[in-house]
């Protein structure tokens, strides 16, 4: 008997279990996941275009192309939450953005090697970084100022205080002027 080599029982054993482990990798378990009230989880099928775009998917590509059209003109409101009034109104060259969008990332991970690597997406100069490239080109996320330039070519940075209400619009408003009434007292 050769004992270097398998023998057909010890291979069909081996290929039997290696089938059983497979088999029960099922992607789909028949299980369901269950609240402590013992509510089930429910999926649901969304429609689609013809061209399987959800209508979330197209809304969010349509925006994406109006944004980056070249020449775009919008018109920025700064809207008072007390009054309802317009308390800034200017033209936009291109499109508002947050004061923490950025080009890069700004986190970076060690590449490591061998079986303990910590995986990322491809930064600067090889290294690796957690953040995900978002659909505008930009890495960061919205934060609590925004800046733009006008028709006049004029930059513009706003902070957010006091819960203003911004609108952005391809399109003028009509809107009613505001009068911002300041009183102090001296001593």
């Amino acid at each position: 008997m050769n004992t270097s080599r398998p023998s057909r029982l010890s291979m069909l054993i081996l290929t039997v279990s290696a089938l059983c482990m497979l088999a029960s990798c099922d992607d789909n378990p028949t299980t369901s996941v269950t609240s402590s009230s013992g509510v089930n989880k429910q999926v649901t099928q969304v429609a689609t275009d013809s061209n399987g775009w959800t209508v979330e998917q197209k809304n969010v590509a349509e925006r994406l192309k109006i944004d980056n059209a070249p020449g775009a003109i919008k018109h920025l409101y700064i809207i008072s939450p007390y009054s309802g009034q317009t308390l800034i109104y200017c033209t936009v060259k291109g499109k508002v953005t947050s004061g923490g969008k950025r080009l890069t990332p700004t986190t970076i991970v060690a590449g490591g090697g061998g079986d303990f690597r910590q995986t990322g997406f491809d930064a600067l100069g090889g290294k690796e970084t957690t953040e995900v490239l978002q659909d505008d080109g930009t890495y960061g996320s919205s934060c609590e100022y925004i800046y733009w330039w006008d028709t006049a070519g004029k930059f513009h940075q706003h902070f957010f205080t006091g819960g203003q209400i911004i609108h952005v619009s391809e399109q003028p408003l009509s809107v009613k002027g505001v009068v911002i009434n300041i009183s102090g007292t001296q001593e």
